[in-house]
């Protein structure tokens, strides 16, 4: 699974995660949709995804190929949370364009993590009241 790779690769990539901001936030628009994206690196990996419609699914780019169900969003999500230790809360606040919606949750999950792991020049040592994440 590419979303486990991925969690292992950014898990082990942020090390013990000094000077990193550790938060990251991000409201992403794409035509109708709106998607929202909050992240804690932290190390506690939690979920939550809100504002999908049910049982939508697209073909893939092209017209030809399996359908993607709304709720392997949710998947993906949950195994990179899992295996890369974030926490993470994705709302979607508009959209009906399924190929509309996806995109811009994805696209909010990456800025928010782009935040999250940027480097903090007023951060010293580990982002962490305890010292440790």
């Amino acid at each position: 699974d590419v979303a486990i790779v991925i969690g292992q690769a950014l898990r082990d990539a942020l090390g013990d995660k000094s000077g990193i901001r550790r938060y990251g936030h991000a409201v992403v628009p794409l035509d109708e949709a709106v998607a929202e994206v909050v992240v804690d690196v932290a190390g506690r990996p939690y979920v939550t995804c809100q504002g999908e419609p049910e049982g939508q699914a697209y073909a893939l780019i092209g017209g030809s190929g399996v359908p993607y169900a709304g709720s392997m969003t949710y998947h993906v999500f949950e195994s990179l949370a899992l295996n890369a230790g974030l926490c993470l809360h994705l709302t979607l606040r508009s959209g009906r364009d399924p190929h509309h919606i996806v995109e811009a949750e994805f696209k909010a999950l990456a800025r928010a993590l782009r935040d999250a792991v940027e480097f903090d020049p007023r951060q010293q040592g580990i982002p962490s009241t305890k010292g440790a994440l």
